[in-house]
This record gives C-alpha cells, sequence and structure tokens, in this order.
C-alpha cells in the first residue's frame, strides 16, 4: 500500500475512467473504511446508495440538470447561472459516464449533516484511491427533487444527498495541480 503522503498525491478528481466495473466487494470495502470518519458526537448520520447502473446514472444526471435549469429560470442570478451552458447540453453527463455512483446522504434534521458527510467523502475518496480508484464529487448531480426518483434510492423527502461521488477506475491520473501555501491569519505562543 502507498504512504500517506503519496496517497494524498494520488487522490485527484477523476472524471474519465476506463470502460470497467467496480467491483461490489470492493465498494462495500471502501464504505466500510469512510465510516471510520469522524462525526459530531459520533452519531455518523450517512447513508449511502450505491448504484452501477449506467442507464440510472444518467436518468439522475438528466434530473439533475432539469432541476437546476429550472432554479436558473427562476433565478436568473443563481450562482449555478455560470453552468447553464453546459447543463443545456443533451450529451453532457454530469456523472460523466462513471461506472458506479454513490450518494452520501442522511436526515435533513441532523444540523452537523454537511460536515458529517463532507469528512467520510474525505475517507470515501482516499480510501478509493488507495485501492487504484478515481473519484470526482459532482455537486451537480445532487439536485435530485422528484418524489418517485427519491423513493426508487430508497429516499424520503427528509433525506439530503450531500456527495454524490462517482468512482471507477481512471483513464489516468492528473499531476497535482498548482496549490496556495496554507495562509495563516495569527500565530498565538
Amino acid at each position: 500500500m502507498m504512504d500517506y503522503a503519496e496517497l494524498l498525491k494520488k487522490r485527484r478528481a477523476i472524471r474519465d475512467f476506463k470502460d470497467q466495473d467496480v467491483p461490489e466487494s470492493i465498494l462495500i470495502e471502501i464504505l466500510t473504511e469512510t465510516c471510520l470518519a469522524p462525526s459530531a458526537g459520533n452519531r455518523q448520520p450517512w447513508n449511502f446508495v450505491m448504484i452501477q447502473n449506467r442507464d440510472m446514472i444518467k436518468r439522475l444526471s438528466d434530473q439533475s440538470k432539469a432541476n437546476f435549469l429550472e432554479d436558473i429560470q427562476k433565478n436568473p442570478d443563481a450562482p449555478v447561472k455560470q453552468y447553464e451552458s453546459v447543463l443545456r447540453m443533451p450529451d453532457f453527463n454530469v456523472f460523466y459516464n462513471a461506472p458506479c455512483l454513490v450518494l452520501f446522504t442522511g436526515n435533513s434534521a441532523v444540523r452537523t449533516l454537511a460536515v458529517d458527510c463532507a469528512l467520510a467523502a474525505a475517507y470515501f475518496m482516499l480510501s478509493a484511491a488507495a485501492r487504484g480508484l478515481g473519484t470526482c464529487w459532482v455537486d451537480l448531480g445532487g439536485n435530485i427533487r422528484n418524489p418517485d426518483t427519491l423513493a426508487e434510492l430508497g429516499l424520503t423527502q427528509s433525506n439530503r444527498i450531500i456527495a454524490p461521488i462517482i468512482v471507477g477506475y481512471p483513464a489516468m491520473i492528473p499531476d497535482v495541480p498548482k496549490r496556495n501555501s496554507p495562509v495563516i491569519l495569527k500565530k498565538i505562543k
């Protein structure tokens, strides 16, 4: 297994995957390690939806795109407006045709849900990278509101999708992009 520093460099946002499915047993191993993530009060409020059906992934992409376009229509100043042209492209799949999608969800009443799921997502991405898999958190893929689709995913209206993460075998791993040095506002000794 790679050392930690190497793992951090191998964990990149991957949007181009080999046409190869990820074995369910490996996904379960990764999700098991994911659940080692810290959470506020050790509540572990996350739930996961594992989708390995490319037609379903495409359908979720189309629904999310349509919902964002509807949001832009209602509010032309919405931050997602910057993606409008790509969202209008019929062939654009927000999940980049990945072989697998894992939705990190939980009960929206949990105040710390977003932070807890983000920590779990980081563990998921590092665990996947340690196994030679690539991931990408695709925020544009989380705008699913159709009650029938939510039910098909095993979710209720009280569930909130926090992190839609695609996973698969990367076609290539890009170099680490330029990173800023830490900004230390003040040192107190």
